[in-house]
């Protein structure tokens, strides 16, 4: 996701500096390179040789006659981006009004006069996040082009981000984005049917696939709607759903505002009538079940002019059979294209597929990761 970036961390004296280590560590897993600069006041919460390790460079702790301020983000400097986390409400404040007093706000003014992406992720008492200056100064940077990663409000504070949505955050700000202003509705997981109030009927199905292709879809400029039966993620506006009938009827209602439909997740094709009581364990038990709608049939009936993508999972399928069976949901859908994947590997974290479309299909085999950005960057053309 970060394969080639250059990142600049700047980190200010918020306790949440503490979280800059497995920062830097996430951002170097994902593939990017990092150099850290630090506030005097963050050195009391985070020792510089510890952002050192973390990021197997040198730290800035003071600008010198080496103008590091602009080597690392000037015209023609080391950096693709620059990333502020945690932001103080000072250091915030102090971006704003262009006040360069410490080392990540003289790096930030410099970034910002050279066009730098720049991404901000505060973390502050939530007091403090709601006071009206930092809300202007806030307001005021995101108008020069600043990305923010929003706080996670609990507990009255705004505190930083999950590494994970940083991470996507800084992505979504260094790449190209072809799906600006688009709305991708994303169907993700298991669906299950209830049995009795004990009870239900479900399959294998983890949600990662369907959680990666939002991710991807959000980084390549997406707005993001996914419905599926996990709870909150930072890149996306979540609908949380149990049955199938559950998430077909939130699908339908989202999609009416939706330029593209993903649909990932691995839906019952039976349901059942519940058991008002527990049933009793150790008897006997024949259940009745009756077949589910087709998802996607309901969806292209409400939207016949909607962008749908379809996933279809074969066990045991050879290569053709599999095509074969994609193209069956491609025609009687009206997809733009079907992803025919491999069910064996429900569970895991990598993939093989097929991106089928109506005249030929291209293998993939690796990460759902990588995976989720090839189905991304298809919807992409798809939408052009």
């Amino acid at each position: 996701m970060l394969e080639g970036v250059n990142v600049a961390l700047g980190v200010t004296g918020s306790i949440a500096a503490v979280k800059t280590v497995e920062l830097a560590h996430e951002l170097r897993r994902h593939g990017a390179s990092v150099r850290a600069i630090t506030t005097d006041s963050s050195q009391g919460i985070i020792n510089p040789w510890a952002l050192e390790f973390a990021t197997g460079e040198a730290v800035v702790t003071e600008i010198t006659g080496r103008v590091e301020h602009v080597e690392l983000c000037g015209y023609d400097g080391w950096a693709d981006a620059l990333l502020v986390a945690p932001a103080t409400a000072n250091t915030v404040g102090k971006i704003a009004a262009a006040v360069d007093d410490t080392p990540v706000t003289t790096t930030a003014t410099t970034a910002l006069g050279a066009g730098l992406p720049v991404v901000i992720a505060p973390a502050m008492h939530e007091p403090m996040y709601d006071h009206p200056g930092v809300l202007e100064a806030l307001e005021r940077v995101e108008s020069w082009g600043v990305e923010f990663v929003e706080p996670r409000l609990e507990e009255g504070k705004a505190k930083l981000a999950s590494e994970e949505a940083i991470c996507s955050g800084v992505a979504r700000a260094v790449g190209e984005r072809p799906l600006e202003g688009r709305h991708v509705v994303v169907t993700s997981g298991a669906t299950s049917e209830a049995v009795d109030p004990v009870r239900v009927l479900t399959n294998r199905s983890s949600g990662k696939t369907g959680r990666a292709v939002a991710r991807a879809c959000y980084v390549l400029g997406a707005d993001v709607t996914l419905v599926h039966d996990g709870g909150e993620v930072p890149y996306a506006d979540v609908r949380r759903v149990e049955s199938e009938a559950e998430m077909r009827e939130a699908t339908v209602e989202v999609c009416a505002a939706a330029d593209a439909l993903v649909s990932v997740a691995a839906i019952s094709d039976y349901t059942l009538e519940a058991h008002e009581e527990k049933i009793r364990s150790g008897e006997e038990l024949t259940l009745e079940l009756e077949p589910t709608p087709k998802l996607l049939d309901a969806v292209r009936e409400r939207h016949p002019n909607l962008a749908i993508v379809g996933f279809k999972a074969e066990t045991g399928a050879d290569e053709a059979a599999m095509i074969e069976a994609a193209r069956g949901v491609l025609e009687r859908v009206g997809c733009a294209f079907v992803v025919a994947n491999d069910a064996s590997v429900m569970g895991e974290d990598r993939t093989r597929a097929l991106l089928v479309h109506a005249n030929d299909a291209a293998r993939y085999e690796g990460t759902k990761a990588g995976l989720a950005r090839e189905v991304a960057a298809s919807v992409a053309v798809v939408l052009e």
